[in-house]
C-alpha cells in the first residue's frame, strides 16, 4: 500500500508548484489564502481556514494569515474542506484583506 494516495501526491505537486510560482514574483508562499480565478466560472481558493461571510454576492475568507473578500454575483460554494475552497459564480473582484 502506498504512503500517499495518487490525489494526495497530485495536490503535494500541486502545492509545490504553486510555491515555485509565488517565489518566482518574489512573494510569500503560504502566508495567506491564495487563489486563482477563471473569468465567468469563479475561483479556486488555498490555505482556507474559514469561511467568515457567504451570500450571493460577497465572500470571505479567512486563512492563517489574512483573507480574501470575494464579490461577484450568483456566488455559491463547490466545494470546501482540506483548506481548499471552490467558488462558483461570475466574480467581479476579489481583495486581499
Amino acid at each position: 500500500m502506498p504512503l500517499f494516495s495518487r490525489k494526495r501526491a497530485h495536490k503535494m505537486r500541486n502545492m509545490r508548484f504553486f510555491a515555485e510560482i509565488v517565489k518566482a514574483l518574489g512573494a510569500e508562499a503560504g502566508t495567506g489564502v491564495q487563489y486563482t480565478v477563471i473569468e465567468g466560472q469563479g475561483g479556486y481558493f488555498q490555505n482556507v481556514r474559514r469561511i467568515e461571510t457567504f451570500t450571493d454576492s460577497l465572500v470571505v475568507l479567512r486563512g492563517r494569515k489574512g483573507g480574501v473578500r470575494v464579490e461577484g454575483r450568483a456566488l455559491s460554494l463547490g466545494k470546501y474542506g482540506g483548506g481548499d475552497a471552490a467558488v462558483k459564480g461570475e466574480i467581479v473582484k476579489v481583495e486581499t484583506l
